[in-house]
């Protein structure tokens, strides 16, 4: 190479400094270029080395050729060398050994340089592509702030000072666009190795970004005084967070909250105006479900622990509010306990009741009182009666008797062949004041029984109305 020793100890020297890559690396580097570029003068065959010599700061050239005794007219110069020729460099050879030969790099010194340039470039970048990960690496679930730069086929890139991360549209808030400048506040899902290099990737749409906004906001987050146990999200609409508090000196809703609620509106200025609801956490998913829909007063909890059910009563005019805008209250409050939830209007379930008790009635022998205790029970028709374990009716009171147990289901059954499925399915059809929601509906955009929604239409407050009893 064209590098003088005091040349080429400054590119190194920099090197070191700039980019963090140790001596070695960038003298390796040197050396596989310059040996590339030899190589293609002497052909693949040819036993080439370098070597740094530290003294002269050069890099060296070195061709191994076989000592042999042969007369000039027979010797393979490309790689033979005499022994006496060979004497003339070291002293001590003997036949069959190999000698190096120094040689100049004139022809291929220009290349070797433009060679160098290009590996050193590689190992600049690759090192400072270890850097970047190294750091970033630590922040891996934290919340990073940037710049929005451009936005490409995918999705948004995002400047962090000496680096870029990628925001994808379909981690973005829905809705949300970022103007080329505009300041980017997201969770950093990930640090990865791809092909085209290193990649950041950041997220707005998990519940985890949610989670890490308040700790920003909340020192007895950060401290461990609070904890989240549980959060879930339909990205743009709205979130549940539950906490508990580790001291009972400290009310871990009013520390969500804040002084004036400054807080949470920080949280919600960063979520684009997402609503949020701030619940107390239970093991008791009775008291959970009961702090997941607030404001609305629950009546009644009828719970169906085998099947991981609860149907909630509450009032006509709290229904809407408790379902919420295309049911997105209730799917959460469901994600949040793990259970399926039933909405029911309070009309609705006095209809229900009517119906099931005025059919319950039918079979013979079965009173007002006697029809209620199997509703109570969770009979709802003559069919589910006469299709009923006997082990399960002798739950019912009054029936705990096996006699009395099998002869109402022989009654029921008696029923069910005279009149057929008449009497097993109810007499309306109309689907509003009940509104139901399985906890595994979790990705945004799952959708309902559009029935459901169109019931929803006649009964649903408006944003303005709804936003009067928001968190």
């Amino acid at each position: 190479m064209s590098l003088s020793r005091s040349e080429l100890s400054k590119v190194i020297e920099n090197l070191e400094k700039e980019a963090g890559i140790k001596p070695d690396l960038i003298i390796q580097s040197l050396e596989q270029a310059i040996l590339a570029a030899a190589q293609k003068k002497y052909g693949h065959y040819a036993h080439l080395e370098t070597a740094y010599n530290s003294e002269i700061g050069e890099i060296e050239v070195f061709r191994f050729k076989k000592v042999v005794e042969s007369e000039p007219e027979m010797l393979d110069e490309e790689n033979e060398i005499e022994i006496n020729e060979a004497r003339k460099i070291d002293p001590h050879v003997t036949l069959g050994d190999e000698v190096g030969i120094k040689i100049e790099k004139e022809g291929f010194g220009r290349i070797d340089a433009q060679n160098a340039k290009y590996i050193i470039a590689q190992k600049v970048k690759i090192a400072e592509q270890e850097a970047i990960y190294e750091e970033y690496i630590q922040h891996k679930g934290e919340i990073v702030s940037g710049t929005a730069r451009r936005e490409e086929e995918r999705g948004l890139i995002v400047g962090l000072g000496k680096t870029e991360a990628f925001l994808a549209f379909s981690e973005m808030i829905p809705g949300e666009r970022f103007e080329p400048g505009e300041s980017v506040q997201a969770y950093l899902l990930d640090v990865v190795h791809q092909v085209k290099g290193l990649q950041l990737l950041l997220t707005r749409r998990s519940s985890q970004f949610v989670i890490e906004l308040f700790k920003l906001e909340v020192p007895e987050l950060r401290e461990g005084i609070i904890e989240v146990k549980a959060c879930v999200r339909s990205p743009g609409i709205r979130s549940k967070i539950a906490v508990i508090s580790k001291d009972r000196d400290v009310d871990p809703m009013g520390a969500c909250f804040g002084v004036d609620r400054i807080r949470i509106r920080h949280v919600i200025a960063a979520l684009r105006g997402e609503k949020i609801d701030i619940i107390l956490w239970s093991d008791d998913p009775v008291i959970l479900v009961q702090g997941a829909l607030p404001p609305v007063k629950i009546s009644s909890i009828q719970v169906d622990e085998a099947n991981k059910t609860m149907e909630l009563m509450v009032e006509d005019h709290q229904f809407a509010l408790a379902v919420g805008s295309k049911g997105q209250n209730v799917k959460l409050a469901a994600r949040l306990c793990g259970w399926r939830l039933k909405i029911i209007s309070k009309s609705k379930l006095q209809k229900r009741t009517a119906e099931a008790i005025f059919q319950l009635q039918h079979i013979e022998g079965i009173t007002e009182t006697s029809a209620y205790a199997l509703y109570q029970t969770g009979y709802t028709n003559v069919r589910q009666v006469a299709e009923s374990a006997i082990e399960n009716l002798q739950k019912v009171p009054g029936y705990e008797s096996q006699e009395l147990a099998q002869s109402l289901k022989e009654r029921a059954t008696q029923l069910i062949e005279k009149v057929g499925d008449l009497l097993t399915v109810s007499s309306s059809e109309d689907q509003r004041g009940s509104f139901s929601v399985q906890p595994e509906l979790e990705k945004e955009g799952s959708l309902f029984e559009e029935k459901q929604f169109q019931n929803l239409k006649q009964e649903s407050l408006s944003s303005e109305e709804e936003e009067k009893f928001t968190q």
